[in-house]
């Protein structure tokens, strides 16, 4: 990796079938700078990965999806820049070998670009520019001098043929900005409606409620009326627009009338985790609700059976979500057993303690590589909703198992997280200060707010 004034670049080389054209580079970087400046770093502001960024040139753009640029003054006459437009069912080779690149250095290119990129994300409208020099040889097509194109909002990708005749990735990265993003909301009909009319990313509304999951049923304690608010990093490029969010500093709920308010600390442990003003841990030794956008389908205790159509005691808990839905571990812990379980169809159980495991049934499959005897977190993804086993329709079957009996995951009463003590609860406290000031101000100000 190299700098040049605080921009970071990654270079990775891969050798092309020509360096014929590797003399005349000096002029086409110069040309590729003017053409980016041209098309905005080839496109809009907007990110023109998404198929309808191509509308940023549509009167330049032809029936073959692509268009000439002029080289600036003192680029060889022998080399043409263009943009070309991805399609419908393209890979890169495609788009490239259409433009009379040959295989081989269409090949190396993208070898080189792969490093640093995976050309198979690339989107229907997306934008590439292209520097062709003339071949030598009248039989064979262009010289693929360079290609260009803007990766996402922050990043610009490079593929250039050097002087030693590889092709060579750089990647540039615009410089972003921390500030604060602030949403709040009245619940109406669910969490997630009000959120959305909050303008909360959906990441964000994520975290949220993996952070009040210890505390929370959503399916039964959320009531109209209810209120929420979090305040979360959110990373903006100069021009303000926002491209990434990050953590959660706070969040809190009030249900019922009842306030739950957690706040972002790093005790000496090291382990960042989410606090009340008093210092106990929001976490707890397991989650209640192991699966996100889940509703409840089938409480603990006796039902009639779907299936066998008697009444029988259901000693877990069911959560109704699409097939393929992830489902995450409960706890640390470690994988007691996986694979196919009798009506329980495709199982994983986990041992957290000497006390408490957990067990999830009628899964479509396991997360790739997971096996007996593996240590997992709280929150790691472990299977997938599914319907194997006896099972009328996809849903998760959670179970909680204290001392080898089956519990009500909803009621059971679980051990405590982490109570911070001493100096921890001291700089613990004194930290709250400045962060209920960054509430005040957003609350007040919206949801944009600079930091130094």
């Amino acid at each position: 990796m190299m700098r040049f004034f605080g921009v970071a670049f990654m270079n990775h080389r891969v050798r092309s079938r020509s360096a014929v054209t590797a003399g005349v580079l000096g002029s086409v970087l110069l040309a590729g700078i003017a053409v980016s400046a041209l098309l905005g770093t080839i496109g809009p502001d907007s990110d023109p990965t998404t198929a309808d960024a191509s509308s940023a040139v549509p009167a330049l753009i032809s029936e073959a999806n692509a268009f000439s640029i002029t080289a600036p003054d003192g680029a060889p006459a022998s080399v043409q820049t263009k943009a070309v437009k991805v399609e419908r069912g393209d890979t890169l080779m495609k788009l490239l070998t259409r433009n009379d690149i040959d295989r081989r250095d269409a090949h190396a290119a993208i070898s080189a670009l792969s490093e640093v990129y995976d050309p198979r994300r690339m989107q229907i409208g997306q934008l590439f520019e292209l520097s062709l020099a003339d071949s030598a040889a009248e039989t064979a097509g262009p010289n693929l001098v360079s290609l260009s194109f803007k990766a996402d909002p922050v990043r610009s990708i490079q593929v250039r043929l050097t002087d030693d005749g590889d092709y060579q990735a750089e990647v540039k990265e615009k410089a972003l900005k921390r500030a604060d993003g602030f949403g709040a909301g009245t619940i109406k009909s669910s969490l997630y409606e009000a959120a959305m009319d909050a303008d909360i990313p959906a990441a964000v509304l994520h975290d949220m409620i993996r952070i009040f999951s210890f505390d929370v049923d959503f399916q039964r304690d959320i009531q109209p009326g209810d209120k929420f608010e979090v305040l979360y990093d959110e990373h903006a490029t100069e021009e303000g627009a926002v491209v990434r969010v990050g953590e959660i500093r706070y969040a809190a709920m009030t249900l019922s009338g009842k306030e739950l308010a957690y706040y972002q600390y790093t005790p000496k442990s090291g382990i960042t985790d989410y606090f009340n003003p008093q210092g106990q841990s929001v976490r707890k030794t397991l989650m209640r609700t192991p699966i996100n956008g889940a509703r409840l389908s089938s409480g603990f205790g006796k039902r009639k059976h779907p299936i066998l159509g008697y009444t029988k005691m259901h000693r877990g808990t069911d959560f109704a979500a699409p097939t393929g839905t992830p489902i995450m571990a409960a706890g640390d812990g470690v994988v007691d057993f996986i694979g196919r379980n009798g009506a329980y169809g495709k199982y994983i159980r986990i041992r957290h303690n000497s006390s408490y495991k957990t067990a999830y049934a009628h899964m479509s499959g396991f997360k790739r590589g997971l096996k007996q005897g593996d240590r997992v977190k709280q929150g790691d993804t472990i299977g997938y909703v599914g319907t194997t086993g006896r099972s009328t329709g996809p849903h998760l079957h959670y179970e909680v198992l204290e001392n080898g009996k089956q519990r009500n995951p909803m009621s059971v009463k679980l051990p405590a997280g982490e109570k911070l003590e001493g100096q921890d609860l001291k700089r613990f406290a004194a930290s709250l200060p400045a962060l209920q000031q960054r509430i005040a101000v957003a609350r007040g100000e919206g949801q944009f707010l600079a930091q130094d």
